[in-house]
Parts: C-alpha cells; sequence; structure tokens
C-alpha cells in the first residue's frame, strides 16, 4: 500500500468505509496522490450510476411489455401486472446471483453492489405494485383488501385475504430492506446483524410466490402468466438448491481434508 498504484477495489472500500477522506492526511501524500483518490471514488459512484440507469430502463422495459401484454382496458390493473411480474424477475435475478458465483467457484462476497443495485429495484417495483394493486379491485374501498367488513371487525378470510396478507406481509420485510440497503446500515449493525437480516430476502420470496399462486387462482390466469410466474420461481429454487448443497459439499470436503 506504499506505492502509488493503489488497488482500484481497495480505493472503493476506503471511500465505502468513509476512511479514505483522511487516509491521504494521514499518509500525508502530496496533492497529485491525493487527487487520484478522489477520482477513483469519482470513478466508483458513476459506475455505480450508470448501472441503476441501466437497471431502471430494463425494469420499465419489462413493464411496459408486460403492460401491453395485459389486456385492456383497465389501466390500473394492467400497470399491476407489469410491475408485479418485473418485481418478480428482478427478485429471481438477484436470487440467482450467489449460486451463479458458486456455480463459476468465484468468490461470493456477504454482499456486493450488483445484487445490493439489483435488490433496490426489486425493491421499488414491488412497492410500485403495491400501491397499484391496491386500487384495483375494490375502488376507494382499500380496507376490504384485508377486513369483510369494520363494524364489527372481520378479517377478509378467503383466498383473496391471504393473498393480500402475505403481499402485504413481503411488502413491509422489502421495506426494511431496502431501508439497509447500504453501507452506513452495514456499519451501524454490524456485519453479522446486517446479514442475519438481509437474510429475509428467502422470507420475501416465499411470501411472494405464495402471493402469486394466490392470485392465479384468484383471476384464473392464463396459461401464459402462470409461465411467467413458474420459470423464474423454479429457477431460484433450483438455483438455491444448487448453491446450498456445493457449499455443503465444499465444507465437507475442507474438513475431511
Amino acid at each position: 500500500m506504499g506505492g502509488d498504484n493503489i488497488g482500484c477495489k481497495r480505493i472503493i472500500k476506503l471511500w465505502r468505509n468513509d476512511e479514505a477522506q483522511n487516509w491521504a492526511s494521514k499518509k500525508k501524500w502530496p496533492a497529485p496522490r491525493a487527487a487520484k483518490l478522489i477520482v477513483s471514488k469519482t470513478t466508483y459512484w458513476i459506475r455505480r450510476s450508470k448501472r441503476h440507469m441501466i437497471l431502471a430502463a430494463t425494469a420499465i422495459t419489462i413493464t411496459y411489455l408486460l403492460y401491453a401484454a395485459t389486456p385492456p382496458p383497465d389501466v390500473r390493473h394492467r400497470l399491476s401486472m407489469g410491475t408485479a411480474y418485473a418485481g418478480l424477475i428482478f427478485l429471481a435475478v438477484s436470487l440467482w446471483l450467489g449460486p451463479w458465483n458458486v456455480l463459476r467457484r468465484h468468490f461470493n462476497p456477504v454482499s456486493f453492489d450488483l445484487r445490493r443495485d439489483i435488490g433496490i429495484w426489486t425493491g421499488v417495483l414491488a412497492i410500485l405494485h403495491t400501491a397499484v394493486g391496491l386500487t384495483v379491485h375494490l375502488r376507494g374501498r382499500m380496507w376490504m383488501y384485508f377486513f369483510q367488513r369494520l363494524h364489527p371487525l372481520k378479517l377478509q378470510n378467503t383466498l383473496f385475504g391471504f393473498a393480500n396478507f402475505v403481499g402485504l406481509g413481503a411488502a413491509i420485510l422489502l421495506l426494511m430492506l431496502l431501508a439497509i440497503s447500504n453501507d452506513i446500515s452495514v456499519r451501524a449493525l454490524g456485519l453479522r446483524r446486517w446479514k442475519s437480516l438481509q437474510q429475509w430476502t428467502y422470507a420475501v420470496f416465499g411470501l411472494t410466490a405464495t402471493h402469486a399462486i394466490g392470485y392465479q387462482l384468484i383471476e384464473k390466469r392464463r396459461f401464459t402468466w402462470v409461465v411467467l410466474f413458474a420459470v423464474p420461481t423454479i429457477a431460484v429454487l433450483v438455483g438455491q438448491g444448487f448453491g446450498f448443497f456445493q457449499v455443503r459439499a465444499r465444507r465437507s470436503q475442507s474438513a475431511a481434508d
């Protein structure tokens, strides 16, 4: 670390841990060397911003294609369908990145920017779907998604109500995951606690799949929509299962050695 050629990854790590601001002064670097650190920070955020623009464009494109594929004329129903399936696809991709690293025998870190950024857009799409979806079936009576009546209070104890409560649970968990999708939360919570909270992503996937199955039955969706739900869902289950057994096998082999 004493030379001018500091590794880019180390520089990024320093910036993200709020150490880089006084790193140059501690090392008593001259201005040219300190400038390299600043440029590297700038490069990192430019790259990250470009990725978010690509992910935003991808999310909009998928949502639009699915919106167009949903029969008119109900705009809110079409938008609800578009954001729902786009969110599911993003969630599936985020959960496939870990197994993909295992498959390629690459290092699989606790957190990395690509997975975090895809997760952020998963949360955005899910929140949009929730906001729009609660206006589709019962215009102006959102409470009826969860309760049959308010006086006296009676739960919506039907498949419709069950699917809505499950979906609401997934949305609440995604809000929590969005709130901790930053380095400030990692430092404040500590890596172990942060990771334990981040693993609620698997519960989000389970709740999302259950919610989706409920609505496949409620709305009696066509075979094409069932396939569009089943493919990413099965892909995640296969990928996660593969990753789990691969990691377990490698640990057993290391213990035997």
